[in-house]
């Protein structure tokens, strides 16, 4: 039995957890983390790709935000994917209910003013 790991933790949290964990009280737990991923914020090219994979992967033929939309997005977010998914939402919901096609720049920041500051 003491030859074996009885147990494995996943630990999953924002920044500031790993920042907790550096302090000296966590060096026990510090030691023992075997592999650790960050996810890195995107740039403006890369947080359009990333609605757009999802935008495919739930099925959409077209495009849905516009090019305004997307920017507005990214200046909102600064390329943290949690964010980026966040605002697309209410704005996927926001469309909806309104009976919009597009999502546009307009839209995005009504949103944000409106919901999400």
């Amino acid at each position: 039995m003491d030859a074996q790991s009885p147990m494995a933790l996943i630990l999953v949290g924002q920044s500031e957890l790993w920042d907790r964990l550096q302090l000296q009280a966590y060096a026990a737990i510090r030691q023992r983390i075997d592999l650790q991923c960050k996810l890195p914020h995107y740039d403006r090219a890369q947080v359009g790709e990333y609605m757009k994979q999802h935008l495919a992967y739930a099925g959409a033929k077209h495009d849905i935000f516009s090019d305004g939309a997307v920017d507005e997005i990214y200046r909102f977010s600064s390329g943290a994917a949690r964010l980026v998914n966040k605002v697309c939402t209410h704005c996927l919901i926001y469309g909806s209910q309104n009976g919009h096609r597009i999502i546009d720049d307009h839209m995005v920041k009504r949103v944000i003013q409106g919901e999400l500051s």
